[in-house]
């Protein structure tokens, strides 16, 4: 058992994306509000590390690279650091060595982790911890800190700071692109996997909804995502304001502007529910238990039920294509900003 009270360093370990390192935030509060003299990192990926950049939930995000020598001096500083735990919420096998080179008393994992022997406290599953068959990511997450008695019972929802120089770096945009105000949908039309991509064509119509409803409009896609962003643009019959070369803690001050925010099962979604945002996520091929918006704004998940869902998403192996999202249809989507938005009103106003 772990003696908190000698407790003075503790380190969370979430490597991957965007949407892994928004849904690490419930158990990064449960660490503070539990240890709140606590010294508490978190290590991360490099490209995703500006996400907690400026949290109060963290002392420190410590990035790492993908190269072995980009690698080295984080390692080095994580000894160095001297830590009491390690949690690591992650599980491959860098993170696995990371833990363990840290040099903890307690490194806290799961039993099917890889190199599980690398650890000393280990939990069986997040269902064990819940008792309950299905659990979402951050659910999973919390099931470690609560395995080894920081309190979770609550089920911390996501959350994200909005940066002061992103915001203001925001209302500059909007402004300049004729945005004053807050009536606006946030609208990200990409994602990793093509069983997760909603048509453009949908997203084009979406928007001429949300213009005749008055609602402005504003789409968001990295550099890498800026063919569809441009398609979508093409596509429909209303202007869309969009940005493609936003900072992660600018996407993150954006979503926290927007009336509500549309789109695909992404990493982006995952940051307008942290931000407190109501949410509308169209699901294709991905475990909608585990990924849904961790959020106690207004939401909802629009999807179609299919047998073989959840999948892995890199192929189609059933049909070839992916009907799961194909077959969403605008109507249901518009239901659902329809019901989101009037849910968010009462909410305002009560």
């Amino acid at each position: 058992m772990i003696d908190w009270t000698q407790v003075q360093r503790v380190l969370v370990v979430r490597l991957r994306s965007i949407g892994d390192t928004v849904l690490s935030t419930p158990s990064l509060f449960a660490l503070r509000r539990f240890l709140p003299d606590a010294q508490i990192d978190a290590l991360l990926e490099d490209w995703v590390a500006p996400v907690l950049e400026g949290s109060e939930l963290v002392d420190n995000v410590i990035s790492i690279g993908k190269s072995s020598l980009s690698r080295l001096r984080p390692g080095l500083e994580l000894r160095r650091n001297k830590y009491d735990v390690v949690f690591n919420l992650h599980g491959g096998t860098t993170s696995t060595f990371l833990t363990r080179f840290a040099g903890a008393r307690h490194r806290v994992g799961y039993e099917n982790y890889q190199y599980s022997s690398l650890y000393t406290d280990l939990l069986s599953s997040s269902a064990d911890f819940w008792g309950e068959e299905k659990t979402h990511s951050a659910e999973q997450q919390l099931a470690l800190l609560g395995f080894v008695g920081v309190p979770v019972s609550d089920r911390p929802k996501s959350f994200l700071n909005v940066q002061t120089d992103a915001a203001v770096a925001i209302v500059e945009r909007l402004e300049a692109s004729g945005i004053s105000d807050d009536n606006f949908a946030l609208i990200h039309p990409s994602t990793a996997f093509f069983t997760k991509q909603w048509a453009p064509e949908n997203y084009a119509r979406v928007a001429e909804y949300l213009a005749a409803a008055g609602i402005k409009r504003v789409a968001v896609a990295t550099k890498s995502e800026a063919q569809t962003l441009g398609k979508v643009h093409e596509l429909s019959r209303v202007p869309i304001i969009g940005f493609d070369d936003l900072s992660l803690p600018e996407i993150t001050a954006l979503a926290s502007k927007a009336a509500i925010f549309i789109g695909n099962d992404s990493g982006i979604a995952h940051i307008a529910a942290a931000v407190g945002t109501p949410t509308v996520v169209i699901f294709g091929s991905s475990n909608r238990d585990h990924w849904r918006p961790w959020t106690d704004a207004p939401n909802e998940i629009v999807f179609e039920n299919f047998d073989c869902q959840p999948c892995p998403g890199y192929r189609c192996e059933v049909y070839g294509e992916p009907r799961c999202i194909q077959s969403v249809t605008t109507e249901s989507v518009i239901a659902a900003i329809e019901r989101v938005l009037k849910k968010a009103e009462n909410r305002s106003s009560a």
